[in-house]
């Protein structure tokens, strides 16, 4: 049979849900072509390949490339003095009714040209690529009227083009309330259901539409406004959810079939049976809780007893997740949220694929899905949970490349 590439003398965590734990394969090969996985399994069982190029891999660990669920990564500015307030006891809540957070952010994205936005996102990307990632979520949310909204999202777009990954872009555009609708919130959901929506929907420019559904965001019943845009448009939904307060915003996202709810800190047990009986993922986020210094951990032990997929992700934004480590992501999730070594690497893997709607093209290292590979210099998967600020990449493949 012929391919393109044939990785040999591997140990495979396949992440494959047909084998057991991390679907783990000692003496692996992995075959490609024209970008896709040929073969993923035994070298026992495996065909005879006649590759154009054959690797060895030294008995090196080979997982998918990692996939970040979950980030806001263009974005103009820094929130560092933010930081050092919250150091000085203001909470998050005081920081952003006083004109910070979301909001200050906005003014420099708004101030900030496509190709500026571009550049400044290049090196968080490139952090990200540099640890294995070969798919990554980019939501906007940070320029909050329908030109910067656009540009927003034209700059997520515009990183799939000068970097290989792959970026699946969100529009956030109920994430705060921009200060010119300040005393007429619904008027500003009027904009994003009306205007907003249809003009992104209408250029292709949004895989998704997400919210912040949480006292200093919007309420429920604003967010349904969103979502039935949202539906009339064709776009799926997401949901920032639970992160400071419980609104049920994760029932009603499961009502609107959405592929995520995320940070869920104070998810209660409703919650829980409503996205164990859907398809919403539950997308944690341990980079805002230790950032923000939480103390209420997400319900992980009823997610995991009522089989909810859990995701991870870095939340890499300026406010309150500057992280854009997946890796530190996973030892925050083992041990902030005593997480399994096992969920730690499926969540960044094959249930990443999932918040995403993309486990059947990516996610696990199986036949026809995409050549995404993260090759590892490690003796154990639990490595890539266990170390701190070690990089053990080896090589990252994307498409085959």
């Amino acid at each position: 049979m012929q391919c393109d590439t044939l990785w040999i003398t591997c140990r495979l965590a396949t992440l494959d849900p047909a084998l057991e734990g991390l679907g783990i394969v000692e003496n692996g090969v992995i075959a490609a072509r024209d970008g896709r996985i040929l073969y993923a399994g035994s070298a026992d069982d495996a065909p005879a390949f006649q590759a154009a190029r054959t690797i060895d891999c030294e008995g090196r660990w080979i997982t998918p490339g990692l996939i970040d669920p979950h980030t806001h990564l263009v974005f103009a500015g820094d929130r560092a003095h933010e930081f050092e307030l919250r150091l000085a006891g203001a909470s998050y809540e005081e920081i952003a009714r006083a004109g910070g957070g979301i909001v200050s952010t906005m003014r420099a994205t708004r101030a900030a040209s496509e190709e500026e936005l571009i550049q400044a996102a290049l090196p968080r990307l490139d952090a990200l690529i540099a640890e294995g990632v070969t798919t990554v979520e980019i939501k906007s949310g940070y320029g909050l009227s329908l030109d910067d909204e656009i540009k927003s999202l034209r700059a997520a777009r515009a990183l799939g083009e000068v970097r290989r990954v792959g970026v699946s872009a969100t529009f956030l555009g109920a994430h705060a309330l921009p200060p010119e609708y300040r005393d007429d919130p619904d008027a500003y959901i009027a904009l994003v259901c009306e205007k907003m929506i249809p003009a992104i929907a209408a250029r292709g420019l949004a895989d998704a539409v997400d919210g912040f559904c949480e006292g200093i965001g919007f309420s429920p019943a604003q967010i349904r406004r969103v979502f039935e845009a949202a539906r009339d448009h064709g776009l799926p939904v997401k949901l920032h959810a639970e992160q400071l307060s419980n609104l049920s915003g994760a029932v009603m996202a499961v009502e609107f079939d959405a592929l995520s709810a995320d940070h869920l800190e104070h998810l209660d047990a409703a919650g829980v049976a409503a996205m164990a009986a859907s398809r919403t993922v539950a997308t944690l986020l341990p980079g805002a809780y230790y950032f923000t210094r939480e103390t209420k951990v997400p319900p992980i032990a009823a997610l995991r007893a009522a089989g909810v997929s859990m995701a991870l992700a870095t939340d890499c934004n300026p406010g309150t997740s500057p992280l854009t480590s997946p890796l530190l992501v996973m030892n925050m999730a083992a041990t902030l949220f005593r997480m399994t070594v096992e969920e730690c690497l499926a969540g960044v893997t094959r249930e990443a694929a999932r918040a995403l709607d993309l486990l059947h093209d990516r996610g696990t290292l199986e036949a026809g899905k995409a050549c995404d590979l993260a090759i590892w210099d490690i003796e154990r998967p639990a490595e890539l949970v266990y170390r701190m600020g070690f990089n053990p990449l080896h090589a990252r493949v994307w498409r085959g490349q």
